[in-house]
C-alpha cells in the first residue's frame, strides 16, 4: 500500500554525511582502522564531576519531570556564569531549559515565525537551522557569504536582502562549519538593522567556550531583546545527556514556557541535576585544559593543511571545525570524501551539509581527535591526494 506523508517531511533533506558515516562504521566493523573527521562530537567523554552529579541524582530518585523551564537552580546557576564570563546580569526566570540547542530551536522557532514568513541565515550554515524553520511552515533564506564578509551575515548583507517576509535572522558566532566569531561590532549591527525591521536577532552561541586567542561576545553584551540559543553539548561536552538552553526577553517567557509544556514537557531531570556540576570551578578547569587541547589540535591541522594544497581563506576563531576550499584537486566535494574513506580510511563532511553555495568544493573537518591521529590523519591526506583523480 502506497503512503503520502507530509510535505514538510518530503522537504527536509537527511544529512548526507550520515551515508558516509554508516559506511566507515561498516569497514570499521571489517577491521579496517578509520579516522573520523567527520562528526562535530567532542572525543573527549563528559567530565567526571558531571557524571558523577548525574550519578547522585538517579541514587537520589531525581528521576521525575521538572517544571517546564527547568530546575530553578540550574537557571541561577546559568545566569551566574554569565555574570561571570560576560559580565551581564540576566534574570534567571528568562531562562528555559531545553533537550539540547536544538530544543531552544525548536521552541525559538515555533514562536518567532508564521507559516510562509522567514529568517535571513549564512550559506553555509548547519543544516538543522533552516529544517526547523521547513517544520513550523516557515523558511530560510540563505544568504551567500564567503571569507569577504567571514562566513557570516553582516548588518549590510541584513539590511539588503530583508523583504516583506522576512521576521528575523539567526547567526552563529562561533559558527559551524567555518569556526568563525562574530565580533562586538557586528553583532550590534545586526542588532540595529532587525531593530530597524521590526524583526528579532536570534543569535546561536552553542560554541561559546570554544574560542582559541580570544572569547567570543555574546549578543546580550550589547543588546538584551536577543534570543540566544546554547548547549551543553560543545564546551561542556554532555552530547548524550541532550541538554540546552535559551535566554529570552521578559515579554517572550510565558509563551515559551506554554510551548515547552506542550512540545516535550521538560528536559531531561538527571542531565539536569548533572549539569549543576557544569560550573564548579574543578569542572571548569577540565574543560579548560580540552579547550587548550583543542586549540593545539587547531593550530597543527590548520597549516598542515594548507601545506597540502586545501585553500581555508580565514582562520577559525573557534568550534572544532576547519571548512577548506578543494578546487585546487578539482572535482566534487561528495566524491572526494567517498574516495577518502575508500582508499585511506579517512572520514570527513562534504559541503552539501551546511549550504549551497559553492557547497560541491568544500569539505568540513572536524579536529575532533587526539593529535597522533590527526598526524596520521594528515599522512593519509597527503597519500590519498596522489591517488585522486579529480
Amino acid at each position: 500500500m502506497a503512503h503520502s506523508y507530509s510535505a514538510r517531511s518530503r522537504a527536509i533533506e537527511p544529512f548526507h554525511v550520515m551515508a558516509l558515516l554508516a559506511r566507515a562504521n561498516a569497514l570499521q566493523a571489517a577491521g579496517e582502522d578509520v579516522i573520523h573527521l567527520e562528526i562535530g562530537e567532542p572525543d573527549f567523554t563528559t567530565a567526571a564531576p558531571i557524571v558523577e552529579a548525574g550519578q547522585a541524582a538517579l541514587a537520589a530518585g531525581h528521576t521525575r519531570y521538572t517544571a517546564a523551564r527547568g530546575l530553578p537552580a540550574l537557571r541561577e546557576a546559568i545566569a551566574g556564569f554569565y555574570a561571570q564570563r560576560y559580565e551581564v546580569s540576566i534574570d534567571p526566570e528568562r531562562i528555559l531549559i531545553t533537550p539540547g540547542g536544538s530544543g531552544a530551536l525548536l521552541l525559538a522557532s515555533s514562536l518567532l515565525v508564521d507559516p510562509g514568513k522567514h529568517w535571513l541565515l549564512a550559506d553555509p550554515g548547519y543544516p538543522c537551522n533552516r529544517h526547523f524553520l521547513r517544520l513550523v511552515e516557515g523558511g530560510a533564506q540563505l544568504v551567500p557569504v564567503g571569507p569577504e564578509v567571514n562566513y557570516q551575515l553582516s548588518e549590510e548583507l541584513v539590511r539588503r536582502h530583508w523583504h516583506a517576509d522576512t521576521v528575523g535572522a539567526l547567526v552563529a558566532s562561533p559558527a559551524n562549519p567555518t569556526g568563525t566569531v562574530l565580533d562586538r561590532q557586528a553583532l550590534s549591527g545586526l542588532s540595529e538593522a532587525t531593530r530597524e525591521h521590526h524583526g528579532h536577532l536570534v543569535v546561536d552561541e552553542i560554541y561559546h567556550g570554544l574560542t582559541y586567542g580570544m572569547e567570543a561576545p555574546s549578543v546580550l553584551e550589547v543588546d538584551d531583546e536577543a534570543f540566544v540559543l546554547n548547549s551543553f553539548s560543545k564546551y561542556f561536552g554532555m552530547t548524550g545527556w541532550r541538554l540546552g538552553w535559551l535566554v529570552a526577553p521578559p515579554s517572550a517567557v510565558a509563551d515559551l514556557e506554554k510551548l515547552a509544556q506542550n512540545l516535550y514537557i521538560s528536559a531531561p531531570s538527571m542531565a539536569q541535576h548533572a549539569a549543576l556540576a557544569c560550573f564548579e570551578p574543578h569542572t571548569l578547569a577540565i574543560l579548560e585544559e580540552r579547550r587548550a587541547e583543542f586549540a593545539r589540535r587547531r593550530d597543527y591541522l590548520l597549516p598542515a593543511l594548507r601545506q597540502l594544497g586545501f585553500r581555508i581563506a580565514v582562520e577559525p576563531q573557534g568550534a572544532f571545525y576547519l571548512y577548506a576550499d578543494i578546487s585546487a584537486f578539482g572535482g566534487d566535494a561528495y566524491a572526494f570524501c567517498q574516495h577518502f574513506l575508500e582508499t585511506e580510511y579517512l572520514a570527513f563532511t562534504p559541503g552539501l551539509d551546511f549550504g549551497r553555495h559553492q557547497a560541491g568544493h568544500h569539505v568540513r573537518f572536524a579536529y575532533t581527535q587526539s593529535l597522533p591521529r590527526l598526524e596520521e590523519a594528515v599522512q593519509r591526506l597527503a597519500r590519498g591526494l596522489r591517488s585522486w583523480r579529480g
